[in-house]
């Protein structure tokens, strides 16, 4: 099965990673952070913010590989501060509408970029 790299506009440039990867009709994508297209973190110590930019990320990873959020059928969500991801359902509500996929929440000690609070990633399955 041929496998496609996604390079998606308006997100940080990969570096030792892709943001993407296509393999047939499944788009499988890298945990997604609220970074801008430098590679700032966004919004620091707010992970309600935070998340609306890590889904806002991974929509344009999504709509370079053709596809929406509404393909997304697993998302694995790491955070360090579960009880402010309570809050983020509003931000989920926004990209997601009244799609839920299947989801993963875990609790971490710290992810790469020391100010980011949440990272998000994906599997989405396109028709």
């Amino acid at each position: 099965m041929a496998k496609e790299v996604i390079v998606p506009p308006g997100v940080l440039k990969a570096r030792g990673f892709s943001h993407a990867i296509r393999a047939g009709n499944t788009i499988y994508v890298a945990g997604q952070t609220a970074t801008d297209e430098e590679g700032n973190i966004m919004f620091k110590g707010d992970v309600v913010a935070q998340t609306g930019r890590a889904y806002e990320n991974i929509k344009r990873v999504l709509e370079a590989a053709g596809a929406k959020m509404t393909d997304i059928v697993m998302l694995k969500v790491y955070c360090r501060d579960l009880e402010g991801f309570v809050k983020t359902g509003e931000a989920r509500k926004q990209y997601f509408g009244k799609h839920f996929p299947a989801a993963t929440v875990v609790k971490i000690e710290r992810l790469l970029l020391p100010d980011a609070l949440i990272e998000v990633e994906a599997i989405a399955v396109v028709d």
